[in-house]
């Protein structure tokens, strides 16, 4: 590898074969890989030694969060200048590390940079499905990403790294103060990594949405100009429609059909947005209902921002796996 060094940083927790391919997949291509343990209960740790990796096993009396992982093995590097993070149920596409180098390289006004991930076994669920579509979005400049991305060790440090009290979107919260202090972040158009999201069941995905809700008002609340417009359209379809259909039952009838047609509307938008994205017709479909039912969990989990933020009570990670 020539020019500025690179670092890695895994994060995970009971990974197992996941965690290896990560492993393996930096194997001689960083200066550094420290990997930082959440509380395995497998062999995650010692499959991270034994690949060389430093390891940071995280005090699991304090409540977790992916920010705070990140945070801790970006702590435990040494003279850090260029540190690409990715979660251990992912692996790194070879080339990767060097090209994206070196366009942070030759670019000084980029604090972030970052590629496509994509779902390694995308057929054996929809909601695996869901998941490729929303990692592929537009190379370019952009307000936001993932958790896998290469950062400046100026720019992280320059905003104090991710806020640790943020358990879902912190990488957005992350990204948006980053943007707040100056830096551009841009998406290149690069295969990045292969992420297994190895989610097959309904109630893996709702939690999955709960979270994103929670994420959803939490960086809002930090950032009111952040997640504007998909907190409107959870109040809107989890909410204010619901209540209307309901009084639409007491009141007129004609109400709750003109409730029902705006949901009818707006699923067919998504299936028609979701072809334009080139989904196939059928997962088109599969997909809108998901992103219909959606704003219900998204709404709980906004709730259970709320309900903690004027409780006091721990910010505590929802986990789908």
């Amino acid at each position: 590898m020539t020019g500025t060094p690179v670092d890695v940083v895994l994060i995970g927790r009971n990974e197992g074969a996941r965690l290896v391919a990560a492993l393996d997949s930096v194997q001689g291509r960083a200066r550094q890989v420290v990997y930082v343990d959440s509380g395995s209960t497998d062999d995650s740790v010692a499959a991270a030694r034994k690949s060389g990796a430093m390891v940071v096993e995280l005090d699991m009396s304090i409540p977790f969060t992916a920010a705070r992982a990140r945070n801790a093995g970006f702590d435990a590097l040494d003279d850090p200048q260029i540190v690409q993070f990715l979660d251990g149920d992912c692996s790194l596409v070879p080339g990767y590390l060097d090209a994206a180098r070196a366009h942070l390289e030759a670019h000084p006004d980029l604090g972030m940079v970052t590629g496509w991930r994509a779902e390694i076994h995308p057929e054996v669920s929809v909601y695996n499905v869901l998941c490729d579509w929303e990692w592929h979005r537009p190379a370019g400049l952009i307000l936001a990403c993932g958790g896998d991305m290469m950062v400046r060790a100026e720019a992280w440090a320059g905003i104090g790294g991710m806020n640790p009290q943020v358990i879902a979107a912190e990488d957005d919260e992350f990204c948006t103060r980053l943007r707040k202090a100056g830096w551009q972040l841009e998406r290149l158009p690069l295969d990045m990594s292969r992420h297994d999201a190895a989610m097959l069941r309904f109630g893996q995905w709702w939690r999955r949405a709960v979270r994103t809700g929670h994420g959803f008002a939490q960086v809002g609340h930090l950032h009111p100009e952040y997640f504007r417009s998909e907190r409107r359209r959870v109040l809107l379809f989890g909410l204010v429609l619901p209540i209307l259909f309901l009084c639409g039952l007491i009141v007129t009838p004609l109400l709750s059909l003109a409730v029902v047609a705006l949901y009818v509307v707006s699923h067919l938008r998504s299936i028609r947005a979701l072809r334009d994205d080139g989904l196939s017709r059928d997962r088109a479909r599969k997909l809108a209902v998901l992103l219909s039912l959606s704003k219900f969990p998204n709404l709980i989990g906004m709730a259970k921002f709320h309900a903690r933020r004027l409780s006091g009570a721990d910010m505590r990670i929802i986990e789908y796996k």
